[in-house]
């Protein structure tokens, strides 16, 4: 008895210990995308803001590639102790499932930190695009089949989902061409190599707002406070189609919850900066409300999406080997 009860002291001393000390080193911030995308730039501005409630360094490591699959499965089977988390999004912890022969699970296999920021998509064109609003583009599209071309990001993502789901319901047919992340394809964009994409809108106001690119419609069912000015898709006659990129953080299964709670802790106070938040309004990004900075809502907004979302990506039989 004597000895059972000296190892459970020595197990709560050594767990609080842990949760004392944590972190004695620096963390690493996965973004399982390019560097200098949208979910890239938001990464940067967290960890500026992250360092001083967490007290130590946080290296962001990009890992992109198969729409953000590769990065999440390298979180999802990092040691769980709280030096490895992943700044994912809808397609990373919803779509990627449903699309792709994953060799993790986007649920079970991630402990839920808090919800981050929010951003909604919209239909950008190159600024030579043969059309001036949705209605024209639409026209253009079926009087063009085939010949138009569409950024995607990976198979079964938010642009690919969304540009499916468009043709479907309007009767068009485009070229779809995959990216391994946001900036190469926005790159492409503005060059002119492809002509369209339904991408995050954060990643593309700045090209908008100094003309490198046109926007026709946003993918929500209220105009972006970002750029008031863009209809909603509704608005300007599309189809019903709202999505939107919103990030998450996640830690690896069996994280300790003392971790994860400071971890937790450490990021609300970093959302709550008045320094962060205009960083990230000014790249577009809307932090969630206080009450939705927690485990339980990202894990909430993580299963309705996959209630939403995986039915449609299954019906459009969108699959990647």
């Amino acid at each position: 008895m004597r000895i059972l009860l000296s190892i459970v002291l020595a197990l709560a001393f050594v767990a609080g210990a842990r949760a004392d000390t944590y972190p004695s080193r620096p963390v690493t911030l996965v973004v399982p995308y390019p560097a200098g995308g949208p979910s890239d730039t938001l990464a940067r501005i967290l960890v500026d803001a992250l360092r001083g409630p967490l007290g130590q360094p946080i290296i962001v490591e990009n890992i992109g590639g198969a729409g953000g699959s590769i990065g999440a499965g390298r979180v999802a089977r990092a040691t769980p102790d709280g030096y490895t988390l992943i700044l994912g999004h809808v397609q990373t912890h919803v779509m990627n499932a449903a699309a792709q022969n994953l060799q993790f699970d986007v649920v079970k296999d991630f402990e839920p930190v808090s919800l981050v920021a929010d951003s909604p998509q919209w239909l950008v064109v190159r600024k030579t695009f043969p059309a001036n609003d949705l209605k024209e583009a639409m026209a253009w599209l079926k009087a063009n089949p085939g010949k138009a071309t569409a950024g995607v990001v990976g198979i079964g993502g938010p642009p690919d989902v969304a540009a499916i789901y468009f043709q479907k319901h309007t009767g068009t047919a485009f070229q779809l061409v995959p990216y391994r992340g946001g900036a190469p394809m926005n790159q492409d964009l503005i060059a002119g190599q492809i002509d369209m994409t339904f991408g995050q809108a954060a990643s593309t106001l700045g090209s908008v707002r100094n003309g490198q690119l046109k926007v026709f419609a946003v993918l929500a069912g209220k105009r972006w406070w970002a750029a008031p000015e863009v209809p909603t898709i509704d608005e300007a006659g599309g189809p019903d189609l709202h999505s939107s990129f919103w990030h998450g953080l996640w830690a690896p299964k069996g994280t300790p919850p003392d971790i994860v709670a400071k971890i937790n802790a450490a990021l609300v106070e970093a959302l709550a900066d008045p320094t962060l938040q205009k960083r990230c309004a000014d790249i577009g990004q809307e932090i969630f409300p206080r009450e939705q900075q927690n485990p339980q809502a990202l894990l909430a907004q993580q299963k309705a999406q996959i209630n939403k979302w995986w039915p449609i990506i299954k019906a459009a039989g969108l699959k990647s080997d």
